[in-house]
Formats: C-alpha cells, structure tokens, sequence
C-alpha cells in the first residue's frame, strides 16, 4: 500500500470510530469537550505514529510467538511518554482524561494497527498509516464533541489549561445535561453513525 493511501484511509474510508468502530469507550468519555477530543485524539497520534514506526523497523527481529507482548511494550513506553508529558504540561487535562491515557496502552486502535499494518509494512507506510488513524481518530472526537459540549453545557472550546472558559452559547439551565451522560453519548455517536452510513450508501449509489 502507498504511503498516501494508508494516510488516507484513515480519515475516511477506515475511520477507527465511524467506520471500524474501535475506541468506543474512550470516545464516549472523553467526547465532553471540544478540547478533550482533541487533547485524547492526539495523544493518541503521537503513540500511534511512534509504535507504528518502531514495530516496522523491528518486524523482522520480532518471533511471530511473542509478537503481540512485545508490540505492548513499544505502545507502552510511548504511552508513559505521553501521561507524564500530559502530567507536566497540561495537569488539568490530564486529570479531566484521567485513567484513559493510560488505557490507550490497551486500546484496540492502537493495538490493531500495529497487529494489520505496521508489523507487515515499511516504516514510511507505517508512519503515514499511524498518522492517518490518529487524525481520523481525532476528527471523530471533535465532530462528537462539538455537538456534546455544547449542548450539554451552553458552552463551546472551553479550555482550562489555556485559561479560556469558552463561548458561551447559551445560559447553563437551558443545557441538555442528558448529553454529557452515557447514555446522550452513546445517542450522539449512533446518529453520527447513521449519518455517515447514510453518506456512504449514497456515494455508492452514484458510482454504481
């Protein structure tokens, strides 16, 4: 595969929320604020990007029996570089994603690519695979998030790290706090879903 279009393929034709589905309880955690989708998408770049390249160069070296514990150990160390940078950085992000950027250790977008893509792949290939998944990732979170943040809370691109409280839209009492449930989550990301199955049909009816 080329590396344009394993960028690609993540953003649309392979998103890992709209169209694989994967990363569904993060996405449903961290989709509150504008700022936590992109804060959560690219942490989730970075680690996708740096283990992509790292198994690609080592998929030689790697015995296909401990393949998958060894993929965990490179997502891993990425992973620790993130957490504490995060720490260090943007403390209250941090702790707004909380246990979440730890789990992006075990989560199975992650995980996939490196399994699908990066262990059978070169290292530029892999590196433009990684970068597209995360962006895709990432454009999934803000698209979800624009539409629960403020709804949910009157406000939009809130950002406490940056010590901006956001536009706000409307007074708080008319917020729908139902959407920053589970439950307004799982509502929003369904209708997304349907949306984007809707546009594909289509798209296939006019190539057909």
């Amino acid at each position: 595969m080329s590396p344009l279009k394993a960028f690609t393929n993540g953003i649309y034709k392979e998103n890992p929320i709209f169209k694989l589905l994967l990363g569904m309880c993060p996405t449903i955690a961290v989709s509150l604020a504008v700022s936590n989708g992109i804060g959560m998408g690219l942490a989730a770049t970075f680690v996708l990007v740096g283990s992509n390249l790292i198994i690609s160069l080592l998929r030689k070296f790697i015995p296909s029996e401990i393949r998958i514990p060894c993929f965990i150990v490179v997502i891993a160390t990425f992973v620790t570089i993130v957490d504490l940078s995060m720490e260090a950085y943007l403390p209250q992000l941090h702790q707004v994603l909380g246990v979440f950027v730890p789990l992006i250790v075990v989560n199975c977008i992650i995980l996939a690519r490196a399994e699908a893509f990066a262990s059978k792949n070169g290292p530029v290939a892999s590196i433009m695979d990684g970068l597209g998944m995360g962006l895709g990732f990432t454009l999934a979170l803000v698209v979800i998030s624009l539409i629960r943040e403020p709804l949910g809370t009157g406000v939009i691109f809130a950002a406490a790290d940056l010590g901006f409280d956001g536009i706000k839209l409307f007074p708080a009492e008319y917020a729908a706090s139902v959407v920053t449930q589970p439950v307004g989550g799982f509502i929003t990301l369904g209708l997304l879903l349907g949306l984007v199955n809707l546009i594909t049909d289509k798209k296939k009816d006019k190539q057909g």
